[in-house]
């Protein structure tokens, strides 16, 4: 995991596309930065750290049906993470801004993304 994410922790996250948190996807992830390829989130990728200053983490991913993206985290707080992402996705370009809020544990029985 990259340092500029080493406050915040795996758990139960919801992402939205919303500052206000509405409509998120919950999602229960082993560490934050598995949300960074958020576009491909149910997809075998690999994870690249391509930068990682202060509280910004850059990170790159491609993935194994040829979708790719490059996503910039930003820890808000331990608690709270802004996503800048963009790459292409069913052969479509995409790119959006996310908002992150852990919300506790991941349930018992709940498999955690790797």
């Amino acid at each position: 995991m990259p340092h500029a994410l080493a406050p915040a922790a795996g758990g139960l996250w919801e992402v939205s596309t919303s500052a206000t948190g509405h409509n998120p996807t919950r999602l229960c992830v082993a560490s934050p930065d598995i949300l960074a390829q958020f576009e491909h989130r149910n997809g075998r990728c690999t994870r690249s750290v391509i930068r990682d200053r202060g509280t910004n983490a850059e990170i790159s991913y491609t993935c194994a049906d040829g979708g790719f993206g490059r996503s910039v985290v930003t820890l808000v707080t331990p608690r709270s993470l802004t996503i800048d992402t963009q790459g292409i996705s069913g052969g479509l370009p995409f790119h959006y801004k996310l908002y992150a809020r852990r919300a506790g544990d991941c349930q018992p029985g709940h498999l955690a993304r790797r």
